[in-house]
């Protein structure tokens, strides 16, 4: 058994470089710094338990991925959170974003709030394809949906985004002209 999967120390030594990515994604799933540092816990605590699950030869990044999804969704149901609260404060948003530009760490704080008011299912289907730049297929397999469900939601998050991205500069043009 010391050449099985199970005692295979490589595959999880790649577990510590994908904590921000995890915790990244629990923020942006939560909201919460609290729960974000659970969830990326747990994740890491599950694969390292189930490691005898993987598959050699497929991404690591993906199926730990998959995990922390599972678990927030079993969190969600079990503590019924309601669907949209995550990254409702804008506050939040600047855990995700940092520039050395003013105005360009606003926007980004802008767009990752905006991002945040999307309904769940498209939220974590724009940080898993936009923001940890996941392909379809791979969005498709860590959220269990058919990849024309990853598609629809981005296109449907893309339209959500522009009409309110555009509505809040068209604001803040109007009163930058007054």
């Amino acid at each position: 058994m010391a050449g099985s999967k199970k005692n295979n120390p490589e595959g999880l030594a790649a577990l510590p470089a994908m904590l921000p990515r995890l915790w990244r994604l629990g923020l942006s799933l939560s909201g919460r710094r609290d729960m974000a540092d659970d969830l990326a816990q747990a994740a890491c605590h599950r694969a390292i338990e189930r490691f005898h699950q993987f598959t050699p030869g497929t991404r690591m990044d993906s199926w730990v991925f998959s995990i922390l999804v599972s678990i927030w969704k079993n969190e969600r149901r079990a503590d019924a959170i309601r669907k949209n609260e995550a990254l409702s404060d804008a506050s939040n948003a600047a855990e995700l974003v940092s520039s050395d530009n003013p105005e360009t760490t606003l926007y980004h704080k802008q767009v990752v709030a905006e991002v945040g008011r999307l309904p769940e299912a498209q939220r974590e289907t724009v940080m898993l394809v936009y923001v940890e730049g996941f392909s379809y297929a791979e969005a498709a397999n860590i959220l269990s949906v058919p990849i024309g469900t990853i598609m629809s939601r981005l296109a449907s998050a893309r339209l959500r985004l522009a009409a309110r991205l555009g509505r809040n500069a068209d604001t803040q043009a109007e009163a930058a002209a007054e």
